[in-house]
C-alpha cells in the first residue's frame, strides 16, 4: 500500500536528494516549507546550498505536471511515488480544520502549519501517513497531536553497533608466538581491509598480539613504527598504536578517529601531520579545518580579517601544538608555530572556505567532524586532490548540530560506509589519556 511522507523543512536542508528517498511512495511538502526555503535560499553556508538545490528540483518537477495534484517523482517508472506541495486550506473547510486544530496549533508558526498539513492529510488518507523530521521537539509535538512520526533515516547508522576498526580474537599462545616469528598470518577471523585484531591467549590473558590486514589478505604484525616516538609523543594504549600505524601509513588516504574527550584524536593526528611534513618531506603543507558551530557555520561576526577570526576558533589546535612543540626556551612553542604559520607550512580553514578548492599533496585535519551532516563530509573528502591524505576527528558524544545525534552524523556515517575499502581506515579509541582527571570525568561524568 502506498505511504505518504510529509516532509519538514529540515529534512530538505540535511539532504536535499531526500525528495528522492522515498521509492514507490507519495511525497509532500507543506506550503510553508516552500516559505522557509525561501528564506534560507540566499544562505552563504550548506543550508543555504540545499534550499537552492531543492527549489530548482521542485521546478524540474513541475515541468511534468501541476505540483498540486501531484507529479511522478521518477516519470520513467510507471510504479513512481507522486510529489505534491499542498497546504491544509487548498483541501478541507474552515470547520474541517478547526475540529483538528486547538489553541497549541497556533497558525502563525511554520512549524505548526506545516504540522496541520500533515493532521489534515491524515484525516483525509486514514493510517498510511507519516510526518518526517529531524527537530526532536516537532517530532514530540507530532506525537502528541497523533501523527505517526519518523526522523529522517536514509543516512543513519546505529552508533552503539559503529564499526570499531579492530577485534578481539581468542587463540593460543602457540599461534600468537608463530605470529611473532613469522611476522604474518592467513586470515581466519574474517577481518576488513585495515581492520586490526588483537590476539589473546584466555588461558594466559598477558600473552598478546596486534596485527593489521591488508589489501591482499594477510595480517601482519602491527608495524614497529607505530611503537615509536612520533613528534614528541608515543602510543600509551593499543587502539593509539593501532590509530599511529594508520597515521603513518601513506596508502591509506582517509581515516576517522572516533573517541571521547581526552582520547587523543587530535593530538596523534597533528603529531603524525608535523612528522610527515616537517620531517619526512611527504606533503607539502598541514591543512587544519574545523566547522564553526557557534555562529551557524560563518565567523563574519567575530572582529578581524579572516585569520584573525580563526584564531579564536582554532585554540585546541594550538593547544595541541604546545604541547607537542615543548621547549625549554620561553615562548618556544609559541615562536614555532608562527614560524608554521608564515612559512604556509601550516594552513588553517573555516569549512565554510573549503568548498570549491582543490588540496592537493596535503596532510588535511578535519576537527569535530561530528557536527557536520554527511552531505558535507562527502563534499570535503571530495576536495581531496592527488597525494592527499585526510583525517577526519571526533566524538559523536558532543554535538552541536540541533539536527544531527550520534547516529545521523557525517564522521560515523563515513566510518561505517567506507569501512573495509583499502583507502579508508578507522579506530574507535576508548581511554581518556589527557590526564587522570580528565579520565575520570569521561568515566563517571
Amino acid at each position: 500500500m502506498t505511504k505518504t511522507f510529509v516532509l519538514d523543512t529540515n529534512v530538505l536542508l540535511h539532504n536535499g536528494d531526500s525528495l528522492m528517498a522515498f521509492k514507490d511512495n507519495d511525497v509532500v511538502i507543506p506550503m510553508a516549507v516552500i516559505e522557509e526555503l525561501d528564506r534560507f535560499k540566499k544562505n552563504h553556508d550548506e543550508l543555504g546550498r540545499n534550499a537552492r538545490y531543492v527549489i530548482r528540483k521542485l521546478d524540474d518537477f513541475r515541468q511534468h505536471g501541476s505540483l498540486l495534484t501531484g507529479v511522478p517523482i521518477f516519470p520513467n517508472d510507471p510504479k513512481s511515488g507522486k510529489l505534491q506541495i499542498i497546504c491544509a486550506r487548498s483541501t478541507f473547510s474552515e470547520e474541517q480544520l478547526n475540529r483538528i486544530t486547538d489553541s497549541a496549533i497556533n497558525i502563525d508558526s511554520a512549524d505548526n502549519r506545516i504540522l496541520r498539513v500533515a493532521m489534515s492529510l491524515q484525516k483525509e488518507r486514514g493510517e498510511d501517513v507519516y510526518f518526517i523530521s529531524k527537530d526532536i521537539n516537532l517530532r514530540l509535538k507530532a506525537d502528541a497531536l497523533g501523527l505517526k512520526v519518523m526522523d529522517f533515516e536514509r543516512e543513519r547508522v546505529e552508533y552503539e553497533h559503529l564499526y570499531a576498526g579492530w577485534k578481539t580474537a581468542e587463540t593460543t599462545t602457540a599461534v600468537i608466538d608463530d605470529f611473532y616469528k613469522n611476522k604474518e598470518m592467513t586470515d581466519s577471523f574474517n577481518l576488513m581491509t585495515n581492520e586490526f585484531v588483537m590476539l589473546q591467549d584466555p588461558d594466559n590473558t598477558k600473552r598478546t598480539a596486534l596485527g593489521r590486514k591488508y589489501q591482499d589478505g594477510a595480517i601482519r604484525l602491527l608495524n614497529g613504527r607505530s611503537d615509536q616516538s612520533v613528534w614528541n609523543i608515543q602510543a600509551r594504549n593499543k587502539e593509539q598504536r593501532m590509530a599511529m600505524d594508520l597515521l603513518l601509513d601513506q596508502d591509506v588516504k582517509l581515516i576517522s578517529l572516533v573517541g571521547r574527550a581526552g582520547t587523543g584524536k587530535t593530538l596523534l593526528a597533528m603529531a603524525a601531520a608535523l612528522e610527515q611534513v616537517m620531517r619526512l618531506n611527504l606533503y607539502e603543507k598541514i591543512l587544519v579545518s574545523r566547522p564553526i558551530m557557534p555562529l551557524g557555520n560563518d565567523i563574519g561576526y567575530l572582529p578581524g580579517a579572516k585569520d584573525d577570526k580563526l584564531l579564536q576558533w582554532m585554540k585546541p589546535i594550538f593547544d595541541n601544538l604546545d604541547f607537542l612543540f615543548q621547549t625549554t626556551r620561553p615562548n618556544g612553542s609559541s615562536k614555532k608555530i608562527t614560524e608554521l604559520l608564515n612559512s604556509q607550512r601550516l594552513e588553517l580553514e573555516a569549512i565554510t572556505y573549503i568548498r570549491g578548492r582543490s588540496l592537493a599533496n596535503q596532510f588535511i585535519i578535519v576537527d569535530e567532524a561530528q557536527n557536520l551532516t554527511p552531505h558535507e563530509i562527502k563534499t570535503i573528502i571530495s576536495r581531496a586532490g592527488e597525494g592527499s591524505k585526510m583525517v577526519l576527528t571526533g566524538d559523536p558524544e558532543q554535538i552541536d548540530n540541533p539536527y544531527l545525534d550520534a547516529s545521523s552524523n557525517g564522521l560515523t556515517y563515513s566510518a561505517e560506509r567506507l569501512k573495509g575499502l583499502p583507502i579508508h581506515g578507522h579506530i574507535t579509541l576508548a581511554r581518556s589519556e589527557r590526564s587522570e582527571l580528565a579520565g575520570i570525568a569521561a568515566k563517571y561524568l
